[in-house]
Parts: C-alpha cells; sequence; structure tokens
C-alpha cells in the first residue's frame, strides 16, 4: 500500500460524527442539520431538462478535453464576468467538480524528487488540498487566517527562505469558512512571489457567485491578472464549479482555466486518470453556464437568510455578512467542539466546529473556539436554528 496513505487525516464530518458518538439529541426539537456546505435550493429546471434530453450522449466515449462548445461557453462565461479572453482550446479545461481537480492538480505538479517540496494552503482550509499535498509528496505550510489578520492569508509573513521549496499555492477567494475575498494587493503579492519563486497558483473560486452585493462581483484571479498586465497567465490556474452556483452539487462539473502550458500537462495527466464528463452532463452544464437568471435567484434566496438570521444573533454569539459564500463563522464562548457536542444533545441542531477545519500552526489552531455555519437549510430552518443557538448560547453565559 502507498505508504503515504498514512498521512491522511480523517475527514472533517469523520470526525464530527466521532465527536457525537453516543449523544442523544434532544426529542424537543425538530433535527437542523448546518454542519455541511451542500446546496439544498433547487437545481433550476434548465439543467435537468438539458441533462434528460442528452442521454443519447450515453452511448459515446467523452473526449478528456470535453466537448469544443462546452469550452467555447465557459469563455464566454469568463469574458462577461471577468472581462478576460481566453482561448478554449488550450486555455479551458471541463472538470468533474472542484474536489477533484483540486486534488489531482497536486499530483500533476509537484515534483516530488526536488527535497523540501512545500505547498502553501490557508488555515482553516478545505481538506482536499492537504490530502493532495501529502499524496503527491510535499509537506503543506499552513497561512493561519483569524481576526486579526482580516481572514487573509499573510503571505509576507513568510520570509525568504521560507518560500523556497514551495511548487504550490492553494488560494480560495471567497473563502471557506470566513467568506472573505482576496483584494488586488492580495493578488499583487502573490504573483510578485510566484514570479520570484517559480510556484504555480491553484485558485479555488467555487464560491465565486454567492455574493450579495450586485454591483460588486468578487474579484477572480483571472480578472486580476488582466488588470495587473499578466495576459499569459503565468503560473494560475482557476478551478470553478457549477455546485455552489447553480445548486447542481450532483452534476459534477466544473472547469479550470488559466495557463495554457500548464494547462496541457493537466490535460495529460487527466487521460490517464479517466476524468472524462459524460456528454449529457456537458449538456447540461452549456445550459447551466448561459443562463444567469437562476444564479441571481440563488444569491437573492442567500440574501434573504442573512438578512433573517444576523440580527437573531444575540450576545454571546456575533457574526458579520461575508463578502461570499454562503458560511456564518461564529467565535464560541466556550471550547467548538463542546459548543458543537451540547448544541446538538440539548437543541438538536448541528454545526461544524471549527477546529476541525484548521491544524495546529504558528502556535494555535486559528479554527479553534470558532463554530461554521451553513446556511443551506430553507429560511425556516435557518431562523429556528440561530434562534435555538441563541437560547443554548445564553444558558451558557448564565452559567458562566
Amino acid at each position: 500500500m502507498n505508504p503515504r496513505l498514512t498521512r491522511l487525516q480523517p475527514y472533517p464530518f469523520e470526525r464530527l460524527r466521532a465527536l457525537l458518538d453516543g449523544v442523544r439529541p434532544s426529542d424537543a426539537h425538530t433535527p437542523i442539520n448546518l454542519s455541511i456546505g451542500e446546496p439544498k435550493h433547487a437545481t433550476p429546471a434548465l439543467i435537468r431538462d438539458a441533462l434528460t434530453q442528452s442521454l443519447d450522449g450515453l452511448a459515446l466515449y467523452p473526449p478528456t478535453a470535453g466537448m469544443a462548445e462546452l469550452r467555447e461557453t465557459i469563455a464566454q462565461w469568463i469574458a462577461g464576468r471577468y472581462g478576460t479572453t481566453l482561448d478554449p482550446a488550450t486555455q479551458v479545461l471541463p472538470i468533474n467538480g472542484s474536489r477533484e481537480a483540486l486534488f489531482a492538480f497536486a499530483q500533476t505538479v509537484v515534483d516530488d524528487t526536488r527535497p523540501g517540496a512545500k505547498v502553501v494552503m490557508p488555515n482553516p482550509f478545505y481538506q482536499i488540498y492537504e490530502g493532495a499535498t501529502l499524496l503527491a509528496g510535499a509537506q503543506p505550510l499552513f497561512l493561519n487566517t483569524t481576526a486579526a489578520n482580516g481572514f487573509r492569508m499573510a503571505f509576507a509573513s513568510l520570509d525568504a527562505g521560507s518560500w523556497q521549496g514551495v511548487q504550490l499555492v492553494y488560494v480560495c477567494s471567497p473563502a471557506n469558512p470566513s467568506g472573505t475575498v482576496m483584494t488586488m494587493e492580495d493578488w499583487r503579492t502573490l504573483f510578485e512571489l510566484a514570479d520570484a519563486h517559480g510556484f504555480v497558483i491553484a485558485s479555488d473560486e467555487c464560491y465565486s457567485e454567492l455574493y450579495y452585493d450586485e454591483s460588486q462581483p468578487p474579484l477572480g484571479g483571472l480578472q486580476a491578472a488582466r488588470m495587473l498586465g499578466r495576459a499569459r497567465l503565468d503560473r494560475l490556474v482557476v478551478f470553478s464549479s457549477l455546485s455552489k452556483r447553480s445548486n447542481a452539487p450532483g452534476l459534477r462539473s466544473g472547469f479550470v482555466a488559466g495557463d495554457a502550458d500548464i494547462l496541457r500537462k493537466f490535460l495529460l495527466y487527466r487521460t490517464y486518470h479517466g476524468s472524462a464528463m459524460s456528454p449529457p452532463v456537458q449538456r447540461a452544464s452549456i445550459a447551466a453556464w448561459r443562463d444567469e437568471a437562476h444564479v441571481r435567484e440563488n444569491r437573492r434566496q442567500y440574501a434573504e437568510k442573512y438578512r433573517a438570521v444576523l440580527p437573531r444573533l444575540r450576545p454571546p454569539l456575533q457574526g458579520t455578512m461575508p463578502e461570499g459564500g454562503f458560511y456564518l463563522w461564529i467565535p464560541t464562548p466556550i471550547d467548538d467542539a463542546e459548543f458543537t457536542r451540547e448544541l446538538y444533545r440539548e437543541y438538536n441542531v448541528l454545526v461544524l466546529p471549527g477546529s476541525v477545519l484548521a491544524r495546529d500552526a504558528h502556535g494555535e489552531n486559528p479554527g479553534k473556539n470558532h463554530v461554521r455555519v451553513a446556511l443551506v437549510a430553507p429560511l425556516a430552518e435557518c431562523i429556528e436554528a440561530v434562534e435555538r443557538m441563541g437560547r443554548f448560547a445564553k444558558k451558557l453565559q448564565r452559567g458562566a
């Protein structure tokens, strides 16, 4: 067996199950699960219809590079969203959801024959970054994102020696779990470091279309590169997905776009990896990327939830409107694992303890004493869950 498998840590939801083992939730309350970031809004009819009307495609072997029409549609969407013109044949590649591609990308990029290979990532983070790094034979290097630094990756906090050996940097914008969006200065700093040290940037932008100021969509990596005069998109690959944008996590559809030289090698890897997208899914994806009305409606529903729940967060709990995504990242008055367990026991509300989303690094676990609340349930359930959390927190406050 591959000995690197032993370095993988349990997935956050496995750790949550272990935390709750033996805990009986209160029968006085109906269960509400806000622990997992799985969209619950209805998948639009236009996507379902395109899928079912394309079932004849099941009789075909799909090319790994995807249909030219899908690549062209994605390139058109990118041009409209980010003002960046790409060559659909060389700078766009369909993927089976961003999770699969974010993992496989490290296997393509990391050269484990070079000693001291490192991959930089945010902390807290999407655990795929860490697993991909370890199985590629590299060492994770965590940049803690906390309230003290505005939940941003402080790239300048690493000295030149620490950057030696870095081959890949994962960034996530809007961030999971804080919802923070990278600024132009963040991108400028990161690009300058990539030029100086030769690493590749993997920009996870799966939450890019969940934002709540229609006049200010989040800045993306492709857009930042264009605005900074980096037309070749050197060392940059962006990952996006229909899962959150279009409420279609089961479709397993997204794209990577950016540096043509890197994507050519990534396509070679994926040809052997067996990652071709089925033709019906490609047709459904074309329909999804061509329509923005359902995306605006999706944002409207999430914005309605934030407007409803944020005023109901009472001290000692507090939360703010994120720049993007569908999470609340809430500090807890007690240990986050204990808060999660007892909230579940007493009020039958399930959230995710922040410490399972992070690692101990630089003297702290930056997820500790936080919980992540995914506002994916129906509006009434989100309101009820936050009100129960408030009652629970006040009970803790009185006890203290």
